[in-house]
């Protein structure tokens, strides 16, 4: 059998600026060995596309002015539309300072969503341990 060719197409440059935005919050550690992310509470708020785009997790409010401030759109993977994730134009990655704030944002955001499911994933354990007994 033929191996499989990597799919990944990201840049050594693009993993640099995404490195360098990740490093400005110490607290923030860098995932994903073939697609690069950050999570918090297990929900992922960043993420290099296998192209070396940036893509963030927004609250709707913020990614309604991201959107109209960078002229970009809500982020659409293998034909499925991502309603949180906002497309970083590829000259934005490069301005740190600038997207340092929404890295915050992004970040603030995925720990709501964490928060908010964990009731629900507390009686989806249940439910299935009831299953299999």
């Amino acid at each position: 059998m033929a191996a499989k060719k990597s799919t990944n197409t990201i840049s050594a440059a693009k993993l640099a600026l995404y490195e360098k935005l990740i490093a400005t919050d110490p607290s923030i550690e860098r995932k994903g060995a073939t697609i690069p992310y950050t999570s918090a509470n297990g929900k992922m708020f960043t993420y290099l596309s296998p192209t070396g785009d940036l893509r963030l997790r927004l609250p709707p409010d913020e990614r309604v002015a991201f959107m109209k401030k960078y002229k970009t759109k809500v982020v659409v993977q293998h034909g499925v539309v991502m309603k949180d994730f906002v497309a970083v134009p590829p000259g934005l990655l490069a301005r740190t300072a600038e997207l340092k704030k929404y890295l915050a944002i992004s970040r603030g955001f995925a720990n709501q969503l964490g928060t908010k499911q964990t009731s629900t994933r507390s009686r989806s354990a249940i439910t299935k341990r009831g299953r299999q007994g």
